[in-house]
């Protein structure tokens, strides 16, 4: 006699899965189409305000440059108007990828059913 049990009340990771509503399929993928969306949004406005606040920074800048020199100001503008962008980009991508997810949850079919095409949210 066998002393071990296999149990069947547990879940597997497929009875866990998301299933279509039409076909009851659980080949499912997410669409993340707000979330791709919002960060390239993000990523471009973040970019264009990160490199205007560095110029303006920069002329500013050019004021206390001119004491070391114009090279010196010219190099500093440039450079601080380039991390400015970079910064602006990443802050900007992931902040428009967040305000994307909601999106995606809220309003958008985000759920696409592999097998019959199917578009349905969660």
């Amino acid at each position: 006699m066998n002393h071990y049990q296999i149990s069947t009340s547990h879940q597997t990771p497929n009875d866990l899965a998301v299933r279509c509503p039409k076909c009851q399929s659980n080949h499912v993928r997410r669409q993340n189409v707000g979330r791709r969306t919002g960060a390239a949004i993000g990523t471009v406005g973040g970019a264009a305000a990160g490199v205007s606040g560095a110029i303006a920074g920069a002329e500013t800048g050019a004021v206390v440059g001119a004491i070391a020199g114009p090279a010196g100001a010219a190099l500093g503008g440039l450079a601080g108007a380039i991390l400015g962008g970079i910064f602006g980009a990443s802050t900007g991508c992931v902040a428009g990828a967040k305000v994307g997810e909601v999106f995606d949850e809220k309003l958008l079919d985000n759920q696409q059913c592999i097998t019959c095409g199917h578009e349905f949210s969660s």
